[in-house]
């Protein structure tokens, strides 16, 4: 058998090597540590650490200059990265896309903790802004609630609590008994850094960098990018809007 043959045969097993994202939509790339859980329960403090925290707005940020996103936000031990319906990187080819996001998220946590660890990766399709608007509610929704559950949880833990009494207590337990709980314990929820209680967003921005040049005598001027990060994101309706302003502004 020709060698051409041996690697068309080959070539054909490689399933969804070509399945390539919808055009036309937005994307969004989710990564998500892979038993951080485990990897949390000793090395931080509970329920959040601020360094764990840096190490994942290291680690989105890493994301959004190699992958080229418009926005990032982070909750948790999740990252999520927006792309423009335009975004064309590797032809948006879905497997590469996922492969290599989960990769670059491994490799730049690994570098900020100094162990190996490992993300999961999906891809999320909106076909229209209103729903890419749904989505980060959602994440930011989700964040809100764990984060009001953890506090709960390791407040009890804390106490003496077993783990497993711990969730007895919170199972089924709504927002108003999760405060009051906190309360009584002289924590008042709303007073939780934002970015706890509402996870963190990344973007873009413009500055004007000042130089000299050498050979003219010259002060210049340059515009730049650089990454922004936002640790007061707004909530429900106001974060609808920032997200859709966001959006216009991509389009704009």
């Amino acid at each position: 058998m020709k060698p051409s043959d041996i690697e068309a045969r080959m070539r054909a097993l490689e399933y969804f090597h070509d399945l390539r994202l919808l055009p036309g939509t937005w994307a969004v790339i989710r990564v998500d540590g892979r038993s951080f859980s485990k990897l949390t329960e000793t090395a931080f403090e509970k329920p959040f650490d601020a360094r764990f925290h840096a190490m994942m707005v290291a680690t989105a940020s890493a994301l959004m200059e190699d992958f080229q996103g418009l926005y990032a936000y982070t909750e948790s031990d999740e990252i999520s990265i927006l792309f423009a319906p335009e975004w064309g990187l590797f032809d948006r080819e879905l497997e590469k896309l996922v492969s290599l996001s989960a990769a670059t998220a491994s490799a730049a946590f690994s570098l900020e903790i100094g162990a190996r660890v490992s993300f999961d990766s999906r891809v999320w399709l909106g076909p229209s802004e209103s729903l890419v608007v749904d989505y980060f509610r959602w994440r930011q929704a989700d964040a809100t609630r764990c984060a009001l559950n953890g506090w709960c949880y390791w407040a009890l833990r804390k106490e003496g609590m077993s783990a497993r009494a711990a969730s007895r207590v919170l199972k089924g337990q709504g927002t108003e008994f999760k405060n009051e709980l906190l309360f009584e314990r002289g924590i008042n929820f709303n007073d939780v850094p934002a970015w706890q209680r509402r996870g963190t967003g990344l973007l873009w921005e413009r500055w004007v960098k000042a130089g000299f040049n050498p050979k003219t005598g010259q002060e210049t001027v340059a515009e730049r990018r650089r990454l922004k990060v936002d640790e007061s994101l707004p909530m429900k309706d106001d974060y609808s809007a920032y997200i859709q302003a966001l959006l216009s502004s991509a389009r704009a």
